[in-house]
């Protein structure tokens, strides 16, 4: 019993030295710190929208016919766009549900995706069998493909947009979190805690999810971005927030018909998508890196 709670406490004294090592690698990554900075920004801008724009009434959709169309000026920096409605606060309202649905979709497909991973990869034979098949079916569809025809079918709307994402997203999770599992249930120390009669659940909970998160963080983080981008695709199409709520997808939609009279009003949402989901891939590469021993040496 004493062998076995000093290994516990030996692996979480590691543990913490090795975030606080990742930690001191992750702050000379910078372009890592560069997209962390701009992620903040646009999450900040998202927030606290209501008090930075003179406009937050446009913001939430209020039209403004007499100022329709008016290029990027002091009183506009970004325009107006068909309904006169400044364009800088809809992007800064936009940011509400386009972060909102990258963020939602890959904790919903965290949440789904790591225990069904950590079971197939604990228990094996049939439980990794049914679960595993199931995986591969909702892999054998793209993505996309899948998110629309799902979301379709639930109605168009944030919520369903979000769940007919977060459905497509879970397997890779699943797949992820089950490679990781299959070498640590053979590890000293979880058969050390199997050999004291802990129960499964608790091996699970204590000694396999924690011990799978750093790649379940790193692949998080990447797809945020991507999340964020196959929200706006479906928006784009119509499968997204109603108006007049605002969203980046929504906004390029109605914005490439007036592409040539009038960019600004595509061309500022779509920069602000181009630059969350660069930066969260860039985000997602550092932590990559930092989290690997052998890469972390050459940034350090």
């Amino acid at each position: 019993m004493q062998r076995w709670l000093g290994d516990i406490i030996r692996r979480n004294e590691a543990r913490l030295l090795e975030y606080r090592r990742m930690g001191r690698a992750f702050r000379r990554d910078v372009l890592a710190v560069a997209s962390l900075i701009v992620i903040i920004a646009f999450a900040l801008g998202a927030i606290f929208a209501p008090w930075l724009t003179p406009y937050p009434e446009q913001g939430e959709g209020e039209p403004n016919l007499s100022e329709k169309f008016s290029p990027p000026s002091p009183e506009h920096p970004f325009g107006t766009d068909n309904l006169g409605r400044d364009v800088l606060a809809r992007v800064l309202y936009g940011g509400r549900s386009s972060l909102s649905i990258g963020l939602m979709v890959v904790v919903i497909a965290v949440a789904i995706g790591t225990p069904l991973g950590a079971l197939a990869g604990y228990f094996g034979g049939w439980v990794d069998e049914l679960i595993m098949r199931v995986t591969d079916m909702f892999l054998a569809f793209p993505p996309l493909l899948l998110a629309i025809a799902i979301a379709s079918a639930l109605g168009n709307s944030f919520t369903n947009a979000m769940l007919a994402i977060a459905i497509t997203w879970w397997p890779w999770y699943t797949r992820l979190v089950r490679a990781q599992t299959l070498s640590l249930r053979e590890r000293e120390f979880v058969a050390a805690a199997r050999g004291m009669g802990v129960r499964t659940p608790t091996i699970i909970a204590r000694h396999i999810l924690p011990n799978v998160m750093t790649p379940v963080l790193v692949q998080a983080t990447s797809d945020i971005g991507s999340a964020i981008l196959t929200g706006a695709a479906m928006s784009f199409i119509g499968l997204g927030v109603r108006p007049p709520t605002a969203d980046w997808g929504a906004m390029v939609s109605t914005g490439r018909v007036y592409f040539l009279g009038q960019p600004w009003f595509a061309a500022f949402p779509g920069l602000a998508i181009f630059l969350v989901t660069l930066a969260f891939n860039l985000l997602g590469d550092g932590i990559r890196d930092v989290a690997d021993p052998q890469t972390r040496r050459s940034v350090q």
